[in-house]
């Protein structure tokens, strides 16, 4: 979630051009998978004990539901397409300068050639505030949404800061206070909106988008994946590249099971999303 310069060493030119005859979409066909990195493997043993544990989670987590929808929302009216990048734990905009960098494909084939597009930068570490902030200001493409937490509804919710992994620039706060670095840390916390996903998505994607999500963000996504799966609107997702903490890093509890996440990748992908294997480096 909080790498500085992790995505430069672990991403493959996943991107391929789109070929003439796709019209609809105005950048990029399939990617390629990575292999897992160390913590993932790591990871994963922690999952499979994950339910074991379930009664010594020490926080509930945000009180709101998943909201896939409400009639609040305002629609964009935007009719020409673009490249939407939206970035879930977008710390100091590392990740957004890769996209930049064409490391996602090349930005000057967005929206049939013209090179337009739109970046969300969500982070919820009051730290990287100040840099998401520069960028905004320098770029009227880019809307920073920063101490704000990417999750499934709108809500506040303690956010607990790794304020130890300072080589990593606190790659490991979270909103779990199961995170390991957390605990290392001695649970320091802030409370911050969540920002919906779901509501992003809807006010300013349109279906002729190309839609690139990155998510990495400590074990939220055991709560917003299975919310994503069920809103309508996730169709409007290109391509999602997730990281996949243990289960027990959820930001509510009872710890989900495997299935949980197993379920709602297969959901996504029956609705046209491309989740290619990713990982980042964090050793």
């Amino acid at each position: 979630m909080f790498r500085l310069s992790c995505i430069s060493l672990c991403l493959v030119q996943a991107f391929a051009l789109s070929s003439p005859a796709d019209k609809a979409k105005p950048i990029v066909t399939a990617a390629a998978p990575v292999t897992k990195s160390l913590r993932q493997a790591h990871g994963s043993t922690q999952t499979q004990n994950a339910t074991q544990n379930a009664t010594f989670r020490m926080s509930a987590g945000p009180t709101c539901q998943c909201q896939v929808s409400n009639p609040s929302w305002k629609k964009t009216m935007r009719n020409t397409p673009k490249c939407i990048f939206i970035d879930l734990g977008a710390a100091n905009g590392n990740t957004f300068q890769d996209f930049l960098n064409n490391r996602y494909g090349d930005v000057k084939n967005c929206a049939h050639g013209t090179g337009d597009y739109e970046a969300f930068l969500v982070e919820a570490n009051p730290r990287f505030q100040a840099p998401l902030k520069s960028i905004e200001n320098n770029n009227k493409k880019v809307h920073a949404f920063t101490s704000t937490a990417a999750y499934m509804c709108d809500d506040k919710v303690s956010f607990f800061l790794d304020t130890v992994n300072h080589d990593n620039n606190y790659w490991g706060s979270s909103m779990s206070p199961n995170h390991q670095d957390v605990k290392a840390s001695g649970k320091t916390k802030v409370t911050v909106p969540t920002a919906n996903l779901m509501k992003i998505i809807y006010e300013n994607t349109i279906p002729d988008d190309w839609v690139m999500v990155k998510m990495d963000i400590e074990g939220a996504e055991w709560d917003i994946m299975p919310c994503l799966a069920t809103a309508p609107i996730a169709s409007n997702i290109d391509r999602l590249y997730l990281e996949q903490h243990p289960a027990d890093w959820c930001a509510k509890q009872p710890t989900p099971s495997e299935s949980v996440m197993t379920n709602a990748k297969a959901a996504l992908k029956s609705k046209g999303v491309d989740i290619p294997g990713y990982f980042s480096q964090t050793f």
